[in-house]
């Protein structure tokens, strides 16, 4: 059984483009309405339109567009090489949020923004 982990993106093309570049490898399913990504260790990253979770939620829920650029979800990866990693998304058109330090909690891990306002994280143990 694998995770799944979905973000609401304004464009599923653009953030299809953006992730496949940020995390070098190509989508396991790309169809109008969602596209996943395998990530390291079991978990799926899925990209799904707004308009497509707003069809869900109806008309009770507040609007998610509406919160389009505020960060509401964040994408914590443990990967061997987070340095090379957040190069990598930073090339595909990140904003750094925090640059690869040591952090409090034992992990050495680079932060940065992704088109949608979601936070993507790369890290490591701390030696």
């Amino acid at each position: 059984m694998a995770s799944l982990f979905i973000l609401y993106v304004r464009d599923q093309a653009r953030a299809r483009r953006f992730y496949e570049a940020a995390l070098g490898l190509p989508p396991r399913l790309h169809v109008p309405g969602m596209t996943e990504f395998d990530l390291p260790g079991g978990g799926v990253l899925g990209l799904m339109p707004e308009s497509g979770i707003r069809q869900l939620l109806g008309a009770a829920l507040p609007d998610p567009a509406q919160a389009s650029g505020v960060p509401r979800a964040e994408l914590y990866l443990r990967v061997p090489n987070p340095a090379d990693c957040h190069a990598r998304v930073l090339d595909a058109g990140a904003r750094e949020l925090s640059p690869l330090q040591p952090r409090d909690w034992g992990h050495t891990a680079a932060y940065g923004l992704d088109p949608d306002g979601h936070v993507l994280a790369f890290a490591s143990a701390s030696p």
